[in-house]
């Protein structure tokens, strides 16, 4: 029997390989950096699939705001009891709870920003989230305590990290900020881009930097080499992104906390996306040691007027979002206390 070795004419063979589409931007990164959502809409951590989630007082509020959460409001409300900081914890974690449900990872849940100067005060806070995540059915495994990164809420995580509660110190914007936190052991940090990106580009009368030029990415790059050069566990969590670009430019960094608008625009781009940060390079990379205490923690910052203004803002913003929300709790606290006639 003769085989016919002849070559199929071209549409007898499938055409496999031109219906095949090039991977998003979105899953190329997934490849290269943990993915994490930074939102408080369930939904929109949905579609994306992160691995972790984060919420801070400003995503909560905007969430609380959607009648689709309006009973986990009134959820707050009756477990607070007329108590209004015991129930807006319960909103924080009820919000977090949810997002459990949705993520395998961690959640991070943030302490009161008004706490940010009182070590005890935010100790005692996150012990009080734990134990109603704990009253839920959800251990402090999934949880990260978020903590701002003022001297005092470092001392704060070095507490918590002891007693095996995992934090996330954030409103990152200085290399002493991210060194005091890993010497603590926290288990993560998330240091700002966009809003470093803000700063310079109002100083500097600019529209914008290159990509890789821009001082958001600059700080982060700088913080993921150091940490790696010297064995740090802490992971490292670019946050606050204003464009995709910055995002590409930290591909490879341990973790990156992206909103659900520049998660669809990479969800919506093949661009190519390479690793740009590797730690085993950063091994090998010739970068002072640097010895972390208090004096030295102030003096760096004080010196840095980018992170002293920013890190102020970030924290007066965090407050005053806490502020709106309790307003909406005091609004349905006193349609309550009406109801039964008090």
């Amino acid at each position: 029997m003769q085989v016919d070795r002849r070559t199929p004419d071209r549409q007898e063979v499938p055409d496999l390989v031109q219906n095949v589409s090039p991977p998003s931007s979105h899953d190329q990164l997934k490849k290269l950096t943990t993915v994490v959502a930074d939102s408080g809409d369930f939904n929109a951590i949905k579609q994306y699939s992160p691995q972790d989630a984060t919420t801070n007082p400003s995503l909560i509020y905007k969430a609380a705001l959607m009648p689709e959460y309006s009973s986990l409001v009134n959820e707050a409300v009756e477990y607070g009891k007329g108590d209004l900081l015991v129930t807006m914890d319960k909103l924080a974690v009820s919000f977090g709870a949810e997002i459990s449900k949705i993520v395998p990872g961690y959640v991070s849940t943030e302490v009161d920003a008004r706490l940010s100067f009182d070590t005890e005060g935010s100790i005692a806070k996150a012990r009080e989230l734990i134990q109603m995540y704990s009253e839920v059915g959800i251990d402090k495994s999934r949880i990260l305590i978020k903590l701002a990164a003022t001297w005092e809420g470092i001392q704060a995580a070095k507490v918590l990290e002891a007693e095996g509660i995992s934090c996330n110190l954030t409103l990152i914007f200085s290399i002493a900020q991210a060194i005091a936190c890993a010497e603590v052991g926290a288990t993560l940090i998330s240091p700002f881009v966009g809003r470093i990106m803000d700063w310079y580009k109002k100083r500097d009368n600019v529209e914008g930097y290159a990509p890789a030029e821009d001082p958001g990415v600059k700080s982060v790059t700088s913080i993921y080499n150091y940490f790696k050069k010297f064995g740090y566990s802490t992971i490292v969590m670019g946050a606050s992104f204003r464009n995709k670009d910055e995002i590409a430019e930290l591909a490879g960094c341990d973790r990156l906390t992206i909103s659900p608008k520049l998660l669809e625009e990479l969800s919506s781009s093949a661009s190519d996306l390479p690793k740009k940060l590797d730690a085993e390079k950063a091994k090998d990379m010739e970068i002072e040691r640097v010895d972390m205490n208090e004096k030295t923690f102030r003096w760096m910052m004080n010196e840095d007027a980018m992170a002293t203004e920013k890190l102020a803002e970030g924290l007066r913003g965090f407050a005053r979002d806490i502020e709106k929300l309790e307003k909406i709790v005091q609004e349905k606290l006193s349609n309550k206390r009406q109801k039964k006639g008090e």
